[in-house]
Formats: structure tokens, C-alpha cells, sequence
């Protein structure tokens, strides 16, 4: 007996369609331009593939295919924004544990300087080898490996190693996210895809302190790690047998490798890597030893900017096969694009940190208590978020919510900086929800104008970068941040607290300062804790304002259906 032939409604679920190409290069006024980028690996990929050239149709995935590979590398999305905020709660029990509270830069921008060194050779490695086989899951291997190793540390040079490691598998997670999308789906459904897989993802950074709060205080901080583990068994089942069509023609494995570091321009990686490595060490040892005009710091900041220089010119040799190519970084749109989702990036990382500080250490909350009382902001501006994106569709003009935003974050970081000891619950919920709400307004509008003011071409490239920048601004405003707070102490303890050596302070940790001091002298200590805290605010609202400065060159442009170039 013959199996009864499948209905169109089945064919629908089950398989691949074809769609022809909906690839047409525009200018930044709509009109169709030209790009000798795209030309030149056009090129290349027809003498890889001639076949290509035989019909301009492309295979994307439908149905069921496509709802399980956007739900996989949604999870992974969600567990990268996930992995740099879960821990800001947990980081006052760690530094506890550990006795390391002026490690806590590290923490955090280990992961980050791993993850933005190796961002941009990311992209490259994308555009030379298969998708998914040899990339994504490679990269989420790395990255589970990591969380593995954060969850079994016993100290803290330990973690901050295997926060590195973490931070080199997220590298091309992003990336390879939005690569995959755009191999899976139409140039003209890829928008939405990508608002759902970026929308649901954030919910990891806004939401992280809250799950990690709940972890530090009824299991182990430990958790904020293994967490990603059965996860990552989940993305693997979605991932692992479905076929991901590459719309780019790829070469074998052995001519990739032959040409690897050409095409990857791993000269140009190599040249980068130290600059970005040496500007952090810099940062860090200034902060740890409040040196910053020692012979060590002064050194390093001249290494970075010497090599920094030397990189830029490779690039420059280099053209459009660089691996951070400096003619599309040079467009306007793109460059402020990365300013601006730098600085809201470098906001959203502080308040995630050190609002969780401010309540464990002054307010003697909970780990689960700090992460409630942060609710205020995650809801703020995930509703936001919501809002902004819906309007921005239906009104076309992103610019406004950029200015909008910029001016609530700086606001609400401003008012955040006037928390002390004494703070009522009426005004630190009122500030976070300013603060929340700028955040929630702006941080897809880089996105946006990067995808719609550039050549369809280059957008790949630009997303590439932007999440660069987005990195990079964890690892520098990080430890900014800290060295900003560490100082704070050193100076506001011997004022408030003439009895405790700041020195010890620094290394009680978070949690324990409640019980390492007097009575007599705690209250001193709290005020200078919270002066130190406020001094990280104050930075954020500075912050806030340079996303105002630099959002009117993302270009006014009204982004509907038929108010800009019809799709060819």
C-alpha cells in the first residue's frame, strides 16, 4: 500500500522553497548603487561556483525548518546577552568567596576583550566556511566549554580564564546568528526575523540580574554557568539536523585553509589583538594600583595607540578584504551607529552591575532581593523596547527614539548617582524606570539605521562591526567603571571612615562589609560605598549624553513599505 501523497499544507512544513534573488544594492537615498565589495566577492564566488551563475535563484527554509532553527539560534542569542548580565548579582557573593572585590573589571571585561578581539576575524571566518558545520557550532562549543569551566572554578584568576574562554566562543555567536538568518529567509522577511530573535534575546541582559539573584541565593552562583549547559543540549537538537543553505558559495575545506590567511586577513587580526589587549591591561593596572602614570601603564596606552596605528594602515593596504574593512567604517550612518550602541551597551553593563552592589552592600538585600528591586528598570525597558519598535514601524522614523532615549538614560543615570544610604523606594524605582525606558527606546536604533542607510551589500559587514563596538564597549566601560569605583573607595573610606583601611574594604567584598566593620564605622563605610557607586553613575549619564550628540548622524529616513526603494 502506497503512502498517500502529501498535501501542499505538508510540502509547506516540511521542505525548502526557492525564491528568487531580492538582492539589490541601495544608496543611502534609496537608489540602487553600486559596490566593488560585493562586485569583487561576487567574482570570486562564481570562479568558485560557476553553477551559481546558471539561475539567480536562491533555497531558503519554510514551516517547521525554519521555526527550529530560529528558535535555536534565538536560545543561543538569549544565553550571549544572558552571559554578561546574569552574574551582576552574583558577583557580590563571589567576591566574597573569592576575596577578590577589586577583580570584579575583570569579571566582566575578560569576557568581553575575548569576545571583541576575536569579533571582526569572526565575520571573515563566516564568509570562508560553511555556515552552521564549521563555524556556529564550533563557536557555541567554545562558549559552552567556557561556561563549563566558570561553573567549576575554585578562584578567581580561574573564573576570569574561563571567562576568556566563554568570551572567544561568543565571538561568532551574534554574527553568526544574524548570517544564519539572512541564509534561511528572504531579504524581505528578514527584518522580522531578526526583531524576533534580537527582541527575545534581550530579554537575557535585562532580565540576567533577576535569574541570577534567584541562583546566588537558593542554589549557587555557580548556576548563573551551568544554567547554559542543558540549553546548549536544547540548541543542538534544533540545530544539528536541519540543512542550512548557504546563499554564499563556500570553498572545500582544504582550499579554504590554503588561502586562510589571506582570506581571513589574519595579519590584520594579529595586529589588532595586542592593541585591544594592551589598552585593557593598561586600564586594569592603573585601577588596581592607582598608578596611572607609572612607567607600566604609560607604556601599555603607547603600545596600544603604536599598534592601533600600525593595524589601520594594514587595513587600509588591505581594502575590502580587510578584515574590518575602513571605507564602509567611514560612512557616516555606520560610524555613529557604532558610537551610539557602544555607549548605550557600556550603560546597560553598569546599571546591570552596579545597581545590584548598591543594594546588597548598602541595602543589605538578598541576592534574589537585589535582583527584584532592579525590576523597575528590566521592565521599563523591555516594554519600551516593545513600544519603540511597533512605532518606529508604523511612524518609519527611528532618529527620535534615539534622541529620546539618550536624553531619559542620562537623566536616570543622573538621578541614579544621587542613591545613598538613605534612598527612599519611591525615588530608586522612579530613577531606574527613566533609565530603563532611554535604553529600552534607543538600543535597536543603531540596527535599524545601519540596515536601511547603507548598500543592501554591506550590511552583513556593518552588523558584523556593529557588534563589534558592542563588545568592546563592555570590555572598556567595565573596567572604567571599576577603576572608577575602586578609587572612589580609596578616597571616600579614610574621609567618612578614618578607622578602616580602604585597602580592606576593597577586599572584604560586597557582601561582607556589613560584618567587617564596627558598628561605629559602618555607616562612614556605606556613605563612601555609595559615593563611589555614584561616581559610576555620573559616568553613565555623561555617557547618556553622547548618545544624543552622535545619534544625528544615523540620517533621518523614513523606513516603510514604499518610502524607499522598491525592492528589485
Amino acid at each position: 500500500m502506497t503512502d498517500p501523497a502529501p498535501t501542499p499544507a505538508e510540502i509547506s512544513l516540511y521542505t525548502t522553497t526557492k525564491h528568487t534573488s531580492d538582492f539589490q544594492p541601495a544608496s543611502e537615498d534609496g537608489a540602487p548603487e553600486d559596490s566593488s565589495c560585493s562586485t569583487d566577492l561576487a567574482k570570486k564566488n562564481l570562479e568558485k561556483n560557476p553553477s551559481l551563475a546558471k539561475n539567480d535563484e536562491r533555497e531558503y527554509l519554510t514551516g517547521l525548518k525554519l521555526l527550529f532553527v530560529l528558535s535555536g539560534v534565538t536560545l543561543v542569542c538569549f544565553l550571549v546577552m544572558l552571559d554578561t548580565s546574569i552574574i551582576s548579582t552574583a558577583i557580590p557573593r563571589m567576591t566574597s568567596e573569592f576575596h577578590s572585590l577589586g577583580d570584579i573589571g575583570w569579571y566582566g571585561s575578560s569576557y568581553q576583550m575575548a569576545s571583541a578581539c576575536l569579533q571582526p576575524l569572526a565575520g571573515r571566518v563566516f564568509f570562508n566556511f560553511s555556515t552552521k558545520q564549521w563555524t556556529f557550532m564550533g563557536f557555541f562549543f567554545v562558549f559552552e566549554l567556557g561556561s563549563l569551566l566558570c561553573g567549576i572554578a575554585n578562584s578567581s584568576k580561574m573564573f576570569i580564564i574561563a571567562r576568556a574562554v566563554a568570551g572567544i566562543g561568543s565571538a561568532g555567536l551574534m554574527n553568526g546568528a544574524l548570517t544564519i538568518i539572512s541564509s534561511c529567509a528572504p531579504l524581505h522577511k528578514s527584518p522580522r526575523l531578526i526583531g524576533v530573535m534580537m527582541g527575545l534575546s534581550q530579554l537575557g541582559t535585562i532580565g540576567g540580574p533577576l535569574l541570577g539573584g534567584a541562583f546566588t541565593e537558593y542554589l549557587n552562583w555557580r548556576w548563573c554557568f551551568y544554567i547554559n549547559l542543558p540549553v546548549g543540549a536544547l540548541v543542538a537538537i534544533f540545530l544539528s539536523f536541519i540543512k542550512i543553505p548557504d546563499q554564499v558559495a563556500k570553498p572545500s575545506i582544504r582550499l579554504a585553509l590554503d588561502t586562510i590567511i589571506h582570506q581571513l586577513d589574519l595579519i590584520g587580526f594579529v595586529l589588532f589583538s595586542p592593541a585591544a589587549l594592551q589598552l585593557l591591561l593598561a586600564l586594569e593596572y592603573g585601577k588596581n594600583n592607582n598608578s596611572w602614570g607609572s612607567a607600566t601603564v604609560i607604556g601599555l596606552f603607547s603600545g596600544a595607540a603604536a599598534t592601533f596605528i600600525i593595524f589601520l594602515l594594514w587595513e587600509h593596504r588591505q581594502g575590502d578584504q580587510a578584515m574590518i574593512p575602513l571605507r564602509l567604517v567611514a560612512r557616516t550612518p555606520v560610524w555613529t551607529s557604532c558610537l551610539v550602541i557602544m555607549a548605550i551597551f557600556a550603560i546597560t553593563l553598569c546599571s546591570s552591575y552596579y545597581l545590584p552592589i548598591y543594594f546588597q552592600a548598602i541595602k543589605n538585600n538578598s541576592p534574589m532581593m537585589s535582583g527584584v528591586s532592579t525590576l523597575p528598570g528590566i521592565l521599563s525597558q523591555l516594554l519600551v523596547a516593545v513600544a519603540s519598535g511597533v512605532l518606529i514601524e508604523k511612524m518609519g522614523y527611528y532618529l527620535p527614539w534615539t534622541i529620546f532615549g539618550g536624553v531619559f538614560t542620562s537623566i536616570g543615570s543622573g538621578l541614579l548617582s544621587t542613591l545613598n544610604p538613605d534612598t527612599q523606594i519611591g525615588k530608586w524605582i522612579g530613577y531606574q524606570i527613566l533609565s530603563g525606558a532611554g535604553r529600552g527606546a534607543a538600543f535597536q536604533t543603531p540596527l535599524i539605521a545601519v540596515q536601511n542607510t547603507i548598500p543592501h551589500a554591506q550590511v552583513s559587514i556593518a552588523m558584523s562591526i556593529l557588534m563589534f563596538t558592542q563588545t568592546l564597549s563592555g570590555a572598556i566601560f567595565l573596567t572604567a567603571a571599576s577603576a572608577i569605583f575602586d578609587s572612589g573607595l580609596k578616597s571616600f573610606v579614610p574621609e567618612y571612615a578614618q578607622k578602616v583601611d580602604p585597602q580592606t574594604i576593597i577586599s572584604t567584598g560586597a557582601t561582607g562589609i556589613q560584618d567587617a566593620v564596627s558598628s561605629g564605622d559602618l555607616s562612614g563605610v556605606l556613605v563612601a560605598y555609595s559615593k563611589s557607586i555614584s561616581y559610576v553613575f555620573i559616568m553613565s549619564a555623561a555617557v547618556g549624553v553622547l548618545i544624543v550628540v552622535f545619534s544625528f548622524g544615523m540620517g533621518w529616513k523614513d523606513i516603510r513599505r514604499g518610502k524607499s526603494a522598491p525592492e528589485k
